[in-house]
């Protein structure tokens, strides 16, 4: 072998090498750090917001993500933010919480995007 004829001691290489897993052991930690369940929360959502909420609201507001119980929403004129958070923010607040549950969707935030 090429490391002994160089004089280079390959055993404690050897010794260190990592075992093997089975790839079911390693699945729930890649999933947790990929945040698929996360990611199909906004994707459902996004789905389902034009059903939800009032279609002139819809045509000026998007869902844009989720994080620890806020759904982030952009809405695209100042005039809407207002109009939206003064008069709208409750209702559609219900009607999320109602089709996924207030643990996923406890609160809304609207900003400019």
């Amino acid at each position: 072998m090429l490391a002994e004829w160089r004089g280079f001691n390959t055993n404690a290489l050897e010794k260190e090498k990592p075992r093997a897993r089975a790839a079911a052991d390693l699945m729930p930690k890649v999933l947790s750090d990929l945040r698929l369940d996360r990611r199909q929360a906004e994707a459902e959502i996004a789905r389902v917001w034009r059903n939800l909420v009032d279609p002139t609201v819809a045509a000026h507001a998007h869902p844009g993500g989720i994080y620890k119980g806020t759904l982030f929403v952009l809405v695209d004129t100042s005039v809407w933010l207002t109009e939206i958070v003064r008069y709208r923010r409750a209702e559609i607040l219900e009607r999320l919480q109602h089709s996924f549950g207030k643990e996923m969707i406890a609160r809304i935030s609207f900003r400019l995007g």
